[in-house]
This record gives C-alpha cells, sequence and structure tokens, in this order.
C-alpha cells in the first residue's frame, strides 16, 4: 500500500497533500474534472438514529427535518449570540446523516453534539480512523466507490430560506463545479496507489483553496474568529434558513438581518504580485493609515493571480486603493465588494407589487 509521500512531486504536511509540484497547473485539473483531491483537512461524522434530522434541525441554522436522502446541503451552530462556532456540509442517505468538517473542528463538534443527545434516538461517531474525504468536481468523485452520497457544494445558488447580500452577477463561484465524497480506508488507498502508478492524477490542497477563494466560499477553519456572524461572510446564501423553528444564536441572525447590519463585512482582494509577497491570514488591512479589517483567506489563482478574503469594518471605505501590512513589507491591493455596507435591515426594504398585479390596478 503506497502513502500520500510516494507520489510524484507530492509535497505533504500535517494537514496532508498541499501540492504535486505545480499548485496552479492542479487548479486547472482539478476545475476541469482531470484531477481529484484528498482532504487531509476534512473529517466525517455520521450521525445514525431516526431523530437524526429533527434533532440536528433544533440545535442549527438550517432546516433538516425533511432533508430529501441525497439532496446536500451545510449547516452552522451558533453561540447563544449569533455568532459562528461549527459548520458543517451534510448529505444524507436515508439512514444516517453524514457531515463534512474541518479537521481543526472536527474533535469539538462531536463533542458538543455528543453531549446535546439528552434522550433522542441518535448516534453520533467521530469517523477520523476510517473514513476519508476526496474532492472535485461532481463528474470526478463520482468515479470513486464512496460510502455515502456525495455531498455536492450549493455555493453560491440561494438556498431555500437563504439570503444573498453579494449583488454582483454573475457570481464568481457560479461556474464552480465542487462535490466531497467520503470513502472508506481501502478506496483511499486505491486512490493513492493509483496516483502512484500515474493512472490518476491528484492535485493539492493549495489548488483547493486558490479555486475556493476565487469563488468567495467561506469555510469556519479559516475565515472565522471567535466573533464571526454568518451574515458577514454572505453565508445566509446556503447555510441558514430565515423561516424555520427556533434554535440558539436564531433572534441574533433576525435582528441583523430584518433591523440592523452585521458589523464587519467580507472584501475580495487583489493582491500586487509584483513582488512576489503573500499575507498571512490575521494581517492588517488598511485604507490609509486607517486599520480596517484583517486577512482571512489567501490563494493564488491560475487567472487571478494572488488574491485574498478580508473581513473589514462595514463602515470601509470603498473604492479607494488599500495596503496590506505582511511580514515582508506593506502590500497593494484592490478590493471588490462581496457584502456591501447596507447588507440587512430588510424588513426596511420595501415590496414592489408585481407587475400583474399592478397593471391589474392600473
Amino acid at each position: 500500500m503506497s502513502a500520500l509521500t510516494d507520489v510524484p512531486g507530492a509535497v505533504v504536511d500535517e494537514r496532508g497533500l498541499r501540492h504535486v509540484g505545480s499548485p496552479v497547473a492542479e487548479q486547472r485539473k482539478l476545475a476541469s474534472g482531470r484531477a481529484l483531491a484528498p482532504l487531509g483537512d476534512r473529517r466525517v461524522i455520521s450521525v445514525g438514529g431516526e431523530d437524526r434530522l429533527s434533532w440536528l434541525d433544533s440545535l442549527s441554522s438550517q432546516a433538516l427535518t425533511h432533508l430529501v436522502p441525497g439532496v446536500s446541503t451545510e449547516l452552522l451552530i451558533l453561540d447563544p449570540q449569533g455568532r459562528v462556532e461549527h459548520a458543517a456540509a451534510v448529505v444524507d442517505d436515508g439512514e444516517t446523516a453524514w457531515l463534512i468538517v474541518d479537521a481543526t473542528d472536527a474533535e469539538a463538534l462531536a463533542t458538543w453534539l455528543t453531549r446535546m443527545r439528552f434522550r433522542l434516538r441518535v448516534e453520533v461517531r467521530e469517523r477520523s480512523d476510517d473514513l476519508f474525504v476526496v474532492g472535485g468536481t461532481g463528474a470526478a468523485v463520482a468515479a470513486l466507490t464512496t460510502v455515502a452520497p456525495a455531498w455536492i457544494d450549493p455555493w453560491p445558488e440561494v438556498s431555500p430560506g437563504g439570503w444573498a447580500y453579494a449583488r454582483v452577477e454573475p457570481h464568481p463561484g457560479a461556474d464552480r463545479d465542487w462535490a466531497e465524497a467520503i470513502v472508506d480506508a481501502a478506496e483511499h488507498a486505491r486512490l493513492i496507489d493509483a496516483a502512484v502508478g500515474g493512472e490518476v492524477a491528484l492535485a493539492g490542497l493549495d489548488a483547493v483553496e486558490a479555486l475556493r477563494v476565487a469563488a468567495w466560499r467561506p469555510r469556519v477553519g479559516v475565515d472565522a474568529d471567535e466573533r464571526l456572524l454568518p451574515h458577514e461572510m454572505d453565508w445566509l446564501r446556503t447555510a441558514v434558513h430565515l423561516s424555520k423553528g427556533c434554535y440558539r444564536g436564531q433572534e441574533t441572525v433576525a435582528k441583523v438581518h430584518n433591523l440592523g447590519h452585521p458589523p464587519r463585512r467580507v472584501v475580495a482582494l487583489q493582491l500586487d504580485g509584483s513582488d512576489n509577497i503573500l499575507p498571512a491570514r490575521g494581517d492588517e488591512v488598511r485604507a490609509g493609515d486607517a486599520v480596517i479589517g484583517t486577512i482571512t483567506s489567501v490563494a493564488v489563482h491560475h487567472e487571478e493571480g494572488p488574491i485574498a478574503l478580508a473581513l473589514v469594518k462595514r463602515t470601509a471605505p470603498e473604492g479607494v486603493p488599500l495596503v496590506v501590512m505582511t511580514a515582508d513589507g506593506p502590500l497593494a491591493a484592490a478590493a471588490e465588494t462581496v457584502v456591501p455596507a447596507d447588507a440587512g435591515a430588510t424588513a426596511a426594504v420595501p415590496r414592489l407589487p408585481r407587475l400583474g398585479r399592478r397593471r391589474a390596478a392600473e
């Protein structure tokens, strides 16, 4: 049985396969369905039992009670103040709900879910020892032998009950075809053996992240801090159902969306690549002398070059040159608005009559 380090050109760290020699070329292969990515920075939590969906519904931001087997969605676990604590991709097979989570969040989420079982008919298992996650296009992962239906990323389509803040059309993530498959140890080993033998092309986590950042797709293990509200990352699109029943943090979600504005907002940055400098997560973003936010995600995209996501103050100026303060010196950046400054306060938005009704009134 081969290891990832046996794959030609492989660079592996504690998170998994970073790349196989050319992260930029790997992005193109991954996006076109010609490569698969072992996602060593993901983990699987299985939730079985008759009450699993209604129970997850009661705990999370997503409406899950009537989730159809094979349909993909995602959920957030919020604290009482509406701040994001955990996130999970979710797909159900009719008997088990499968949650794909960031590796850094898996143990904490599994422990919290286990504590919340009470006397309900649910069984929570953290499956790091026997299950693996592989990513790619929907068609690419369909060639794998899986233990559950593949999770097809709904981003950036607005899910039922969701809401979009970004107004750019088409959305940068509209053409991103992304799926994640859960496989057992034998299938994972077969994939690696095939890659070592040159039968299958692999892409690393650097390529996966570049495609994600270019699509403005939030990720809890990277883009969230201890005070993140889902509104700030435009996460109401796919992870929040605004008209579902009560859950922890719902009051804040509703108040910010209907009556207020998120205190921060995500922007997409195009970075100056002339000096080959990349910022790090947490680096300050400045407009003039004022610190307006921090970097959350950074990547080098095969078409856009060096890019980043940043959380900035709601009142941060738009259309002005920005500077990112890196360890190697200041780096020029230009921002594109993702979440606008006036996001929220939807209760004050007048509802225009439909054209047919307007004509009838005339």
